[in-house]
């Protein structure tokens, strides 16, 4: 009885999934969830307008101020020589004042390229945050599926080991079998039921946590990628996507691509960019700074003065030049000077460990696909193995522990053939995300 009722529980939940759960999500679906909902990416979305903004500020600077005042004074009395007013009762004063101050060595425009190349920065780490955030999500959903696939076949094994209990139950009770081998078989029976429970609880916490990544609230599930290419067809296309037109070798191509895609590698050339500009508005304190002013000014007072007028229009242009400043500039085109040289350090050491990363990912990928043709063939020769000392077994031929041989052979099989795959489609993904192609591959973005 209990037996039977694992099998109905277990039926429910792995053939039925439709009727349990609110919704299927596939992994395109899921990208387009986790790129709408993350907080990391709209933060890293808030720097980028951050920067924008200050393009402004520093497109702001190039274009004259205009402003107007007013005042009002008030004396404790007037003074007077004769008929001419020295200090009248009060004053009114308003204008309009335009100024403009730039440095000959155009240190503005400067600043404005620098605003310019950070915004090319900050969309370069916007780019980098979606690309970790969807391998995440990759990650955390063919984590899943392997949560599921373990699942199933705890639920074969279960299957398996019943009959055999079934089979040692009958050749007992016919005298062909002896106690030890029913009791070998309840204790297998009883190891695969409690694999199946943590396997089971094993589904519902790899679905939490792809909930929690990707935002997602409520009974789910998750659809699985249907391919109907073979595994070495859909790699050598991937392969030849990333060489292009490349002459070189697969790596090497495929090296070059991650170098010219890549966002961190052009995040640390505009970083480079930015250092060399900085060294270019630190030198431009050496020149002197032209201000231009101009204006008008109407002046009212009580009582009046005949010998002022009233308003007046002024221009006016101011020529500065520091001589010395303590050593201030100097320092300054020094520490500009090393943080270019730090940028420079800082892309060669990006692009080796990006080298790297490319041919892990790579290596990894030629290897998983390899071992998958090895499991495949592993787990069909386990399987007639099984069948075949589980036949053994019913006419005398073999013993329980040989059933019990097979059948862990089986399960092992099959638990490293499922692993196999769907690393082999998160290999894809990371040898994707090493070449920066992530993120462009993604269905509708």
């Amino acid at each position: 009885m209990r037996i039977k009722c694992l099998f109905i529980f277990y039926f429910l939940l792995v053939s039925v999934p439709t009727t349990v759960y609110a919704r299927e999500y596939s992994l395109n679906d899921l990208y387009r969830l986790a790129l709408e909902r993350s907080e990391t990416i709209k933060i890293a979305e808030e720097n980028l307008y951050i920067s924008e903004r200050g393009k402004d500020r520093a497109m702001a600077v190039l274009f004259p101020t205009l402003s107007a005042f007013a005042n009002h004074t008030e004396y404790t009395k007037e003074e007077l020589k004769n008929t001419a007013v020295l200090q009248p009762e009060r004053t009114n004063e308003w204008g309009l004042r335009l100024d403009q101050s730039l440095s000959l060595s155009g240190r503005e425009f400067t600043a404005f390229r620098i605003a310019g190349e950070g915004i090319k920065q900050s969309s370069y780490d916007l780019e980098s945050i979606k690309e970790r955030y969807l391998l995440n999500v990759a990650s955390s959903y063919y984590e899943t599926l392997k949560s599921e696939k373990a699942l199933e076949i705890a639920g074969a094994n279960v299957e398996r080991l019943t009959l055999h209990r079934n089979a040692a139950w009958a050749r007992l009770k016919a005298g062909s079998a002896t106690k030890t081998d029913l009791l070998r078989a309840e204790a297998e029976l009883a190891g695969a039921e409690s694999e199946l429970i943590i396997s089971e609880n094993r589904v519902r916490l790899a679905l939490a946590v792809l909930a929690r990544t990707v935002g997602l609230r409520g009974d789910y599930d998750i659809k699985e990628p249907r391919h109907e290419k073979e595994i070495k067809t859909r790699r050598q296309e991937l392969i030849d996507a990333l060489k292009g037109d490349c002459l070189l070798t697969e790596l090497d191509c495929i090296k070059e691509k991650a170098f010219s895609e890549r966002p961190e590698i052009k995040r640390a050339g505009t970083q480079k960019q930015i250092a060399e500009y900085e060294v270019k508005y630190s030198k431009g304190a050496y020149w002197p700074s032209l201000s231009i002013e101009g204006g008008y000014v109407r002046q009212e007072s009580e009582p009046s003065n005949s010998f002022r007028p009233d308003e007046s229009i002024y221009g006016a242009v101011k020529i500065k030049f520091p001589f010395f400043e303590g050593g201030l500039r100097t320092a300054e085109v020094r520490e500009a000077r090393a943080r270019l040289r730090q940028a420079e350090h800082n892309l060669a050491d990006i692009k080796h460990s990006v080298g790297v990363e490319v041919e892990d990912s790579y290596l990894n990928l030629l290897t998983v696909s390899a071992v998958i043709d090895r499991l495949q063939a592993e787990v069909k020769y386990a399987r007639d193995n099984f069948n075949a000392v589980t036949k053994q077994f019913q006419y005398g031929l073999s013993n329980s522990i040989d059933v019990m041989d097979a059948n862990t052979l089986l399960t092992t099989a099959e638990r490293k053939l499922a692993g196999a795959e769907y690393d082999y489609q998160l290999a894809i993904l990371k040898l994707k995300r090493a070449t920066g192609t992530l993120l462009k591959s993604v269905a509708g973005y």
